[in-house]
């Protein structure tokens, strides 16, 4: 902020800010999946500007380069969501090509790529190198039977080219996480069976791997159905980490040799390595996802959550103690490690999610990357505060408070701002502190923004995840009001002028929220469902029985699903809302928000239908990201009537009078 800077007065929502819709994609990437081998590093980017294309990058001796140019993109499309799309290997890429979902391998000493799997309706993720074979193991999901649901398995892949697949691991619905130990005679994984989610109940197994391909004395290690296991991972001495949620918390469990060749088919002990009241494992919606890493045989780099923020430590496995190790990051994940390094995602309020090198020796993080490019000048920054809240029905929920904040305005005297209530995707995720420009697009112009971990949220242990369990569309619903109104009864924000938004699984929420309460006077549902007995015909394998846990069994449960679709009570329904829309969408498919546009048009509600036809889940264009905001800032100005001090394309509002 300039000293002699004017400061003006103008209503919240109208402030001028620098945080432009064209701030949240230009000269911005999304890294993800950071790899060593040796002294180089690898990343990916995600880029809006080029159609969400992700990027292969290589930093080595100091010289970044992209090693695969546009139009080539690393994705699989594995259980819809992917990740896990690349592993490298003494200078050898082996990776998910989005054009085709064939796995190359790219020589980058020669600069040559050949295929390793075979033409056909078939997606690899997750992978793992077996030198001593010389093939790539892999989860793979086969499309190849028309009408029928893709079935999984863990296969092998020669690393020849010869593209003759051999299947190792077969017959659950799902696979994930296949792992070889350090001297490649055991393989371990996870698999679970629907109806259950990843993080619901998994199991975890191991089996020796024979010379001849094939496994023996296949022993489940952890899991069930009550128990979730997270990233189970060899040790560089032969024992097995893993995860576990089984006394309530995601913590740190080892499983020693002897226990592994056991052969037993039932669960062997679990030895605890840090019981604490903190969470070490994410849900698991993407392949790859890692939250520690080896330093050294003894010495284990780990990240944790409490309370709604991330912490780094590091863990002597052999007297069990853990050490807190200071940072300013509030948000971690994807840790890697390598030779007393380790390569992390990180974030805090003020700075976007950037790739860092950790120096265990010195304690020291390196700057490597940044998903943004220009950051915002600080004093425009409104400040997260951790906030929890009583709900309705007695109990506690959690969330972000961030005032609105812009020191080149002041509202009028005896105003109070509008506040918008967002609602993360899942609905078994989380939302973080680490800076968002997507928030601070809201605050900057003057708008109180209420990011809520509501009930069925991670990072609370697994008692508070499980809350949301044949309660979706009431418990969360009750969460965000009780929000609201905590706000409310803190005199913080204008009661008349409240708004609720949210995508996918918080697009559901968006809509039960403004059809079974009328605590909100707007809303706006990005790819939301309004219909939660279309959604178990529509989606895809992974999220087919996902509703099973949080509604009921459908069709028996029908009764349950039409009460909580907010479609089939639409006579409810009182506020004006905004859809937005990919055409291209699998697993909230438009025919859900087209079939609410049309209901609320009926009823002579105000209501927005944007659409972009080449968006899939989610908007990855920048074009379609900075259209997106812009006009839903477009209709709740028109919705709260106060002036844009921007100047945007207009929406068209069906049924608004002024």
């Amino acid at each position: 902020m300039l000293m002699n800077q004017t400061i003006s007065t103008a209503a919240y929502g109208s402030w001028k800010s620098p945080i432009s819709a064209r701030s949240l994609t230009e000269k911005t990437v999304q890294l993800s999946e950071p790899r060593f081998d040796g002294e180089a590093v690898y990343w990916l980017e995600s880029r809006p500007q080029e159609k969400g294309r992700n990027a292969l990058v290589r930093l080595h001796k100091g010289m970044r380069e992209e090693l695969l140019s546009a139009p080539a993109s690393l994705r699989t499309r594995a259980y819809e969501y992917g990740g896990g799309n690349y592993i490298v290997h003494k200078g050898f890429v082996y990776f998910v090509l989005d054009a085709d979902q064939r796995v190359y391998r790219l020589d980058t000493f020669q600069h040559t790529m050949r295929p390793l799997s075979p033409e056909g309706k078939f997606c690899y993720a997750d992978f793992c190198i077996d030198e001593q074979r010389q093939q790539l193991i892999c989860v793979r999901e086969d499309h190849t039977q028309p009408d029928q649901e893709s079935v999984s398995a863990i296969v092998a892949l020669p690393l020849d080219g010869s593209q003759q697949t051999r299947v190792l691991v077969s017959g659950a619905d799902f696979y994930s996480n296949p792992r070889l130990n350090p001297d490649n005679t055991q393989l371990s994984w996870l698999s679970w069976q629907h109806p259950q989610m990843p993080w619901d109940g998994t199991e975890c197994f191991c089996a020796d791997l024979t010379a001849d391909n094939h496994l023996s004395r296949i022993t489940r290690i952890a899991g069930g159905e009550q128990e979730a296991i997270f990233q189970p991972e060899w040790t560089p001495t032969g024992d097995l980490l893993l995860v576990s949620d089984k006394s309530n918390w995601w913590n740190l469990y080892r499983v020693s040799p002897a226990q592994v060749l056991s052969g037993e088919e039932q669960h062997v002990a679990l030895e605890p390595l840090c019981e604490m009241d903190a969470e070490f494992a994410l849900p698991r919606w993407v392949f790859g996802m890692s939250t520690f890493g080896f330093l050294d045989a003894d010495t284990l780099l780990c990240c944790y959550s409490q309370e709604g923020r991330w912490h780094l430590a590091s863990l002597d496995l052999r007297s069990k103690t853990l050490r807190k190790i200071t940072t300013d990051l509030t948000d971690i994940s994807a840790v890697q490690c390598r030779d007393g390094k380790a390569l992390l995602l990180g974030g805090n309020p003020q700075r976007s999610t950037a790739l860092y090198l950790y120096d265990h020796e010195t304690e020291s993080l390196t700057l490597l990357a940044q998903s943004a490019q220009d950051s915002p000048d600080a004093a425009y920054l409104s400040e997260p505060r951790s906030v929890s809240f009583p709900t309705r029905d007695g109990e506690t929920a959690h969330g972000f408070y961030y005032p609105p904040h812009n020191p080149a305005f002041n509202a009028p005297a005896g105003t109070k701002p509008p506040l918008v209530v967002m609602c993360h995707g899942g609905p078994t995720a989380a939302t973080s502190s680490t800076l968002n420009l997507k928030i601070q697009f809201w605050t900057s112009r003057g708008f109180t923004v209420l990011d809520v971990n509501y009930r069925g949220s991670t990072g609370y242990g697994r008692r508070y995840r499980d809350r949301l369990k044949r309660n979706w569309g009431i418990t969360d619903v009750i969460d965000v009001c009780s929000g609201a109104e905590f706000l409310i009864a803190q005199g913080l924000v204008d009661e008349t002028k409240l708004a609720i938004r949210g995508g996918s699984a918080g697009g559901y929420t968006v809509l039960a929220a403004l059809t079974f309460t009328d605590r909100f006077t707007a809303g706006a549902s990005l790819y939301g469902i309004g219909d939660l007995e279309t959604l178990t015909q529509d989606t895809h394998k992974f999220e087919a029985r996902y509703l099973d846990s949080l509604v009921g069994v459908y069709p028996a449960d029908k009764a349950v699903y039409q009460a909580r679709s907010p479609l089939h009570h639409v006579d409810q329904l009182q506020c004006p809302v905004i859809f937005l829309q990919g055409l291209q969408d699998k697993v909230v498919p438009p025919n859900q928000a087209e079939a609410m546009v049309r209901a609320l048009t009926d009823k002579g509600i105000p209501n927005a239908y944007v659409t972009f036809p080449e968006e899939g889940h989610g908007f990855r264009q920048a074009p379609n990201i900075e259209r997106a905001i812009e006009a839903e800032l477009f209709f709740y100005s028109r919705i709260f009537n106060f002036p844009l001090a921007d100047s945007i394309n207009p929406v068209h509002i069906t049924h608004l009078e002024h």
